[in-house]
C-alpha cells in the first residue's frame, strides 16, 4: 500500500496540474468530507491540522481549510516556531522560495494561524511557505491579525462543536521575487459553524491603508472567489452523496515532509532521525540554515557517516521584521519520510 502511494504521489507530481482535489488524507477536515469546487488547478497537500489547496501558478494558497473546537483552543499554546521553510513536497518550478520574499517589503502572510496551532508539530508544519501569502506588512501584524484572526478564535472558543475556516485570497497586484509569486489584491476568511449552520466571510483589501468592514455572506464569497465550499447554508445544502472515508488509524506523519529543528548537538533528536532512517522510514533531508554552517555540516556529516541518506544543504537568510526575530543559530532539518 505504502509503494502503490508513493507510485500515485510521483505521477502526481508529474502529471499535468488539476482542479479536481482528493486530500485523501485529511478529507476529515473539511465539513462533511465535502471538497470545494473550482476551476483553478492546483495541488493538494495535507498538514496535521489543516489542508491546503495550492496554486503552482500563484505559488502561494488557493485556500486552506481548519477544523477548530473549543477544546483545541483553550488548550495550552505552544511557543512560536518564527522558523520558515521551502515546501520540498512541491517540484522546485513550483515552490514559492525564502529568498522570493526577501526585501519584497511583503510579509509571509500565514493561511492557516500559527495562532490556531495547539501542538509544536502543527505549529512547525504552519510555517511552511506553501501557507504563505504576500500579505502588507501593516495589514498583516494589524486589521488581519486583531480583526480578523483574533476574533475568529474567540468565536471558537465561545461556542459548542466543530467550527471550519476557509483563509484564502485572490486577485492580482503584481508579484515579488524570481518565482514572481502573485500579489493577491484581497483576502479572505470563511468561518463556518456547523452546529448552528451559519457562515460568514471576512473580505479584506491586501493593502496598509485597509479599512474594516461588516462581514460578507458565503454567496458573496462565492460569487467572488469563484469557489464553492458546499456548505448547507440557509437550509440549502450543495453536499453531494458520497461514501463516508473510514478514519485511518495509527495515523503517521501526514504529508510525508515535517520539520526537526536545532539549536546545538543534540544526540537524542539525532539518534531519532538515524534510527528512522535505518528503518527505511525516511527517503531524504534538507538541511536548512542561516548563520550556524559548523553546526549544519556537523549534523550532515554524522547522517552520512552513519546511513546511506545523503543530506542537502541550503542557507537562507530570513529578514527580521518589527514584531519577528530570528534564531539565526537555529538548523532546520526538513525530513522527508516514506
Amino acid at each position: 500500500m505504502k509503494i502503490l502511494r508513493q507510485i500515485l504521489l510521483l505521477i502526481a507530481l508529474l502529471s499535468p496540474l488539476s482542479a479536481f482535489a482528493l486530500f485523501e488524507d485529511c478529507r476529515d477536515l473539511f465539513p462533511s468530507q465535502q471538497i470545494p469546487s473550482t476551476s483553478q488547478a492546483g495541488r493538494d497537500l495535507c498538514f496535521d491540522s489543516f489542508a491546503i489547496y495550492y496554486s503552482p501558478q500563484d505559488r502561494k494558497p488557493i485556500y486552506t481549510v481548519e477544523k477548530l473546537s473549543r477544546e483545541q483552543l483553550l488548550v495550552p499554546h505552544p511557543r512560536r516556531s518564527n522558523q520558515f521553510y521551502e515546501e520540498a513536497r512541491l517540484p522546485f518550478s513550483e515552490r514559492s522560495l525564502l529568498s522570493d520574499y526577501r526585501g519584497s517589503g511583503y510579509d509571509r502572510g500565514h493561511n492557516a494561524p500559527a495562532g490556531d496551532m495547539s501542538n509544536e508539530r502543527s505549529m512547525a508544519q504552519s510555517f511552511s511557505l506553501a501557507n504563505m501569502m504576500p500579505q502588507a506588512r501593516q495589514n498583516n501584524q494589524g486589521i488581519w491579525a486583531k480583526n480578523v484572526e483574533e476574533p475568529t478564535r474567540l468565536y471558537v472558543k465561545r461556542v459548542a462543536g466543530d467550527i471550519y475556516v476557509f483563509t484564502g485570497s485572490t486577485g492580482n497586484s503584481g508579484s515579488i521575487g524570481n518565482g514572481r509569486v502573485t500579489i493577491p489584491s484581497h483576502l479572505y476568511k470563511l468561518v463556518y459553524d456547523s452546529n448552528k449552520n451559519l457562515a460568514w466571510a471576512y473580505w479584506i483589501e491586501n493593502t496598509n491603508e485597509a479599512s474594516m468592514s461588516p462581514p460578507i455572506t458565503y454567496q458573496d464569497l462565492m460569487q467572488k472567489t469563484g469557489i464553492d465550499f458546499h456548505l448547507p447554508v440557509n437550509g440549502e445544502s450543495t453536499i453531494s452523496p458520497q461514501a463516508p472515508i473510514k478514519p485511518k488509524p495509527n495515523k503517521t506523519l501526514v504529508g510525508g515532509w515535517y520539520p526537526v529543528f536545532f539549536d546545538d548537538v543534540a544526540p537524542a533528536k539525532m539518534d531519532q532521525i538515524i534510527k528512522n532512517i535505518q528503518a527505511g522510514r525516511v527517503a531524504s533531508i534538507q538541511i536548512q540554515y542561516d548563520r550556524n554552517s559548523d553546526l549544519a555540516k556537523k549534523i550532515a556529516a554524522q547522517i552520512q557517516s552513519q546511513t546511506s541518506v545523503i543530506p542537502s544543504l541550503l542557507q537562507s537568510s530570513p529578514p527580521d521584521s518589527p514584531s519577528v526575530t530570528y534564531e539565526r543559530n537555529r538548523v532546520t532539518l526538513i525530513v522527508r519520510s516514506k
